[in-house]
């Protein structure tokens, strides 16, 4: 599968959203989101729009992965400081190995723009077969800190597949 980006790898956008998940604003990052990866080759499997609710994100996050079998679980918003921010809480509850390479390539890419990118508590990591990775909730955020992990995101699903490829090999 390496070398063709997608390669036909399933994808999920799930959108943490308390206004959101109420139909008081649209979920502009979600939408986002969805036709980047569709456009950079990968699979629509399901979107989810859920309240910022710890419970609530670990249980689709989790149906997702083990119920669903989704490969690329993408999330947007709750990564930030505000007590309703839980998105990296459940992360800790779901991820069976973390990634924390992922996280810190945005956050430093996003601190070459703002120096609140050293705010962001979003996390990557692994379950079952499946790469998850939150990424913030407003859509340039969001757009510029997938495009800093969108080159790995292959390579990532080979390796937590059990692909056998050199990591120093690149296609």
């Amino acid at each position: 599968m390496e070398g063709e980006a997608g390669s036909g790898y399933t994808f999920a956008v799930v959108t943490m959203s308390d206004k959101g998940s109420r139909g008081e604003r649209e979920d502009s990052s979600g939408a986002y989101l969805q036709e980047r990866l569709a456009a950079a080759g990968y699979t629509f499997a399901a979107y989810r729009l859920v309240p910022d609710d710890l419970e609530t994100i670990v249980e689709t996050l989790v149906d997702l992965v083990d119920a669903l079998g989704i490969d690329l679980v993408v999330t947007t918003g709750g990564t930030g400081l505000s007590p309703s921010d839980v998105t990296p809480e459940a992360m800790g509850r779901v991820l069976e190995r973390e990634i924390p390479g992922i996280a810190e390539a945005m956050r430093s890419a996003s601190l070459m723009k703002t120096d609140r990118a050293m705010l962001s508590r979003g996390r990557a990591g692994s379950r079952r077969g499946s790469l998850l990775i939150n990424l913030p909730g407003s859509v340039k955020a969001a757009r510029e800190n997938l495009e800093v992990v969108l080159p790995v995101i292959d390579h990532a699903l080979e390796k937590i597949k059990g692909g056998t490829a050199d990591c120093g090999a690149l296609p």
